[in-house]
């Protein structure tokens, strides 16, 4: 069994050795830069972590997971655009540092490639497993089209805040771990098992996000602290402060909402300083917990040895244990 650092070290290899043997070069620069800025690689690990349960070797496996994390990348360099966001794990995105033309571009060939990663398995599992990932790119697509709505309404609710980020978010995660499942021969049962615990796990993600763009410091984020409060992005934090809030401070919320002309610092502390006043902190912490208390449910569930199952805990302890 591999630990999930062995694992991303395969990963960050595999990626350096990738040649794309093809011009313009202008259209590859982008993507070597984009999958070249390596962190933990939560996708691919997951579904390297999954496949290892099973198998010995991974070997066969890195090409699909790196679709992953290929697929993942296409979105991020997309999200900038829209998002019209200038620093990406801490350094320039693509958008910033060649526009937003190249940036499109350069996306979209990476979705293609993520295609062409995922064909090496074999011929009998690539119809099943192409059908899920494809789904899955489908709800993706289906979750960024709230969000964008959800950034012009007032009156999004928990339920469908949390419906977005599972469509959005969570569902990659799910995939990438049933995905290394299906490759490995794992039981229906376990795959259903490993799906859900990556979807719960996506959401803790996702809320731990929300908290780490107004409370992380921003050196060790890797991107600018409030962009979510400055663009009336719709995170766990503001929907529960707009639902705890006096009439008062729901009016001065809204206000503040509403300008379009402000000082991005006082608008962050103004908004922090609402989110402390109500404790919506210690309410976004405490659905975390919960979320993850699910996780062990899960896992449980899956019908392996305790020893085949601790490297994917102590990945998961690490990606939801970040530093505010």
């Amino acid at each position: 069994m591999y630990n999930w650092e062995e694992l991303r070290d395969k990963v960050n290899a595999f990626i350096d050795n990738l040649e794309f043997e093809r011009e313009p070069i202008e259209l590859y620069a982008p993507i070597r830069y984009t999958l070249e800025q390596s962190g933990k690689r939560v996708r691919p690990v997951l579904f390297l972590l999954a496949y290892n349960m099973y198998k010995e070797s991974v070997e066969e496996a890195l090409y699909p997971a790196v679709a992953m994390e290929t697929y993942h990348n296409y979105t991020l360099i997309h999200d900038d655009v829209m998002d019209r966001a200038d620093i990406r794990r801490g350094k320039p995105t693509v958008c910033a540092k060649w526009g937003d033309v190249p940036a499109i571009l350069s996306g979209d060939t990476m979705l293609v490639l993520a295609y062409e990663f995922l064909a090496h398995v074999p011929a009998e599992k690539l119809p099943s497993m192409l059908a899920l990932f494809t789904e899955t790119a489908k709800q993706i697509g289906d979750g960024q089209q709230y969000d964008i709505e959800f950034e012009t309404r007032d009156n999004v609710s928990e339920e469908e805040y949390i419906e977005m980020i599972r469509l959005k978010t969570s569902v990659l995660l799910a995939a990438s771990l049933k995905l290394g499942g299906m490759l490995a021969g794992a039981s229906e049962d376990d795959l259903d098992n490993l799906y859900a615990y990556g979807e719960t796990m996506g959401l803790a993600f996702q809320l731990q996000d929300d908290l780490l763009d107004v409370y992380a410091d921003e050196a060790l984020f890797g991107k600018k602290i409030g962009g979510d409060i400055c663009c009336n992005k719709k995170t766990f934090l503001l929907i529960t402060a707009l639902n705890m809030a006096s009439k008062e401070q729901l009016a001065e919320m809204k206000e503040w909402m509403a300008r379009k002309e402000f000082d991005a610092q006082e608008k962050i502390s103004y908004f922090t300083g609402v989110y402390n006043s109500l404790g919506v902190k210690e309410v976004c912490e405490k659905r975390i917990e919960s979320l993850f208390a699910k996780c062990d449910e899960y896992i449980e569930r899956i019908s392996l040895p305790e020893e085949k199952k601790s490297s994917l805990k102590a990945f998961a302890n690490t990606i939801l244990n970040r530093k505010l």
